[in-house]
């Protein structure tokens, strides 16, 4: 059995973060490690308050994994601040880990702030040039790449920036704000564009999508997937997710992630 390591905060509602990674690399059959950089208290309704943990502690944690179950493929979420983006960046520098999906979790779907701002500019100059792939959606994507998004041309253009000017692999740019009628649009660019269109879901039922859709991805990498085809079933596992979601909760309700993942 191949093991993936996430590295993000904990959600204490269970239906993004660590929880739901782990829950998603159990649907894809590897076995889930994790380092847990956040508390937060919360849950459909919102984000009633959050507490980095120490950086030493976090640092201590992806040590000892790394140590006696090393990662095949990992993946980052919410890093909290820029000390703890940094230490992960001298982690994965130190420890040489491969197959990095980097998930740059700045707000949550509730509109919560999840990430200080002196972080951001550690995310793009340490840890997007040791990714594998970016996942941002489109808020993130144009804090990063420092451009307004409004389009498709625009996603691609964003994707093609952090990429070339930024470091990154490839980066999957999530369209699920875009105004783009009754398709959702995401754009995956390594070199190459290439666009995944989705029928749009009206669901209340969306907390924790990037979360398990990086968490689909990462999963997939470790097991030897490539990049376009984890992609692509990730995809579709979000969406096959949303819409058998179980209607918990009187805010926005967690997905199920015992879906189809087929």
């Amino acid at each position: 059995m191949r093991i993936a390591l996430t590295i993000a905060g904990s959600d204490s509602g269970g239906g993004a973060g660590i929880q739901a990674d782990l829950k998603t690399f159990q649907k894809f059959g590897v076995y889930g490690t994790s380092a847990i950089t956040a508390i937060t208290a919360q849950n459909t309704k919102g984000v009633d308050s959050w507490e980095p943990v120490s950086p030493d502690l976090v640092r201590a944690q992806i040590d000892s994994v790394v140590d006696d179950l090393p990662p095949a493929a990992f993946k980052s979420g919410m890093l909290a601040n820029a000390a703890i983006a940094s230490l992960v960046a001298g982690a994965i520098r130190d420890h040489s880990l491969h197959n990095y999906v980097l998930d740059p979790v700045m707000v949550a779907t509730s509109g919560d702030v999840l990430l200080e701002p002196d972080a951001i500019d550690i995310i793009r100059r340490e840890l997007i040039p040791q990714s594998f792939l970016v996942t941002p959606n489109l808020h993130e994507a144009a804090l990063l790449a420092g451009v307004r998004i409004e389009d498709e041309d625009a996603m691609a253009r964003a994707a093609e920036t952090i990429v070339t000017e930024m470091g990154a692999h490839a980066v999957l740019i999530k369209g699920g704000h875009l105004a783009s009628g009754d398709r959702v649009i995401d754009i995956l660019y390594d070199g190459d564009v290439r666009v995944f269109r989705t029928q749009r879901l009206d669901s209340r039922n969306t907390h924790g999508t990037g979360c398990t859709l990086s968490a689909a991805i990462t999963a997939q990498l470790a097991t030897g997937e490539s990049l376009h085809a984890a992609v692509r079933r990730a995809i579709d596992y979000v969406h096959n997710a949303i819409a058998t979601a179980p209607g918990l909760g009187l805010g926005h309700g967690p997905l199920n992630h015992l879906a189809d993942n087929s």
